[in-house]
């Protein structure tokens, strides 16, 4: 006869958990900042953004009742990523979860884009992804355990109709692979390695003045005739970083309302 643990495991409780999380100051990032805080988890936040977003940010956390700190770095800059990591644990103390969101996105024929266009964004989103993970998991090796979550999109896994953005889609693909191999790497050291998938969003970025006239192409070639909530990022994030998804590692999470499955 199995036998079965009469305590119900509190499986999504991240209670004396340090996160940090990149893109932290707006969109998907600085919402799924707030969820981990809310979840039982201290967050330090960090975004290359001198607005009001990362201390938005902070704020939103404390009110939640956990301890924040906000980090000003750019994640294609290795040695700020490092001492970002660093910080976070001699602030927070150690380092278990990581959301990399930081990434951009902008469009151009591919006949037209120049080096320096593509060069910009594939320095974000895929090199600044990979010096993250290495930073993170750096410390993560340390404690013998720890979840990283890459957020990558569903346009690394098909072709956007409508949008000429090569760049952003190779990016992404490259995300989700990346991800793959390093929880290949690492699944035998206690880390885990995801990535989440977000369809369309309602994301500052999505919503930019360029991108209005979109908006509803989007939302009709949906099969749930809507974008996302970033709110709607909050749980897949909460599983991965958590005990619930113990035995997941190296999977990607779509979360794009069916959009794949048309």
């Amino acid at each position: 006869m199995t036998r079965f643990s009469l305590n119900t495991p509190a499986l999504f409780d991240l209670s004396g958990r340090v996160a940090l999380v990149t893109g932290a100051g707006s969109g998907i990032g600085q919402r799924i900042a707030l969820g981990l805080a809310q979840s039982g988890a201290d967050v330090a936040c960090l975004d290359r953004r001198t607005d009001q977003g990362l201390a938005d940010s902070l704020q939103m956390i404390r009110t939640a009742g956990r301890r924040a700190i906000a980090i000003h770095a750019d994640v294609t800059d290795r040695a700020s990523l490092e001492k970002a990591v660093v910080r976070t644990e001699s602030d927070l103390g150690p380092l278990g979860i990581a959301v990399n969101a930081a990434g951009i996105a902008n469009a151009s024929p591919a006949e037209d884009m120049s080096e320096e266009q593509y060069q910009n964004l594939m320095d974000i989103n895929m090199k600044g992804v990979f010096l993250s993970c290495q930073a993170e998991a750096r410390a993560m090796h340390g404690h013998g355990k720890g979840s990283i979550i890459n957020i990558a999109s569903m346009s690394g896994v098909i072709v956007n109709r409508g949008l000429m953005q090569v760049h952003y889609n190779a990016s992404k693909a490259g995300v989700i692979h990346m991800t793959r191999s390093m929880a290949m790497e690492w699944v035998d050291r206690g880390v885990r390695v995801n990535s989440i998938s977000p369809g369309y969003t309602a994301t500052p970025m999505n919503t930019r003045p360029e991108m209005v006239h979109q908006t509803k192409e989007f939302e009709s070639q949906t099969p749930m005739q809507r974008m996302a909530t970033v709110d709607e990022m909050v749980g897949p994030a909460i599983f991965l970083a958590s005990d619930a998804s113990s035995y997941c590692t190296g999977i990607d999470l779509l979360v794009d309302g069916g959009f794949c499955c048309w």
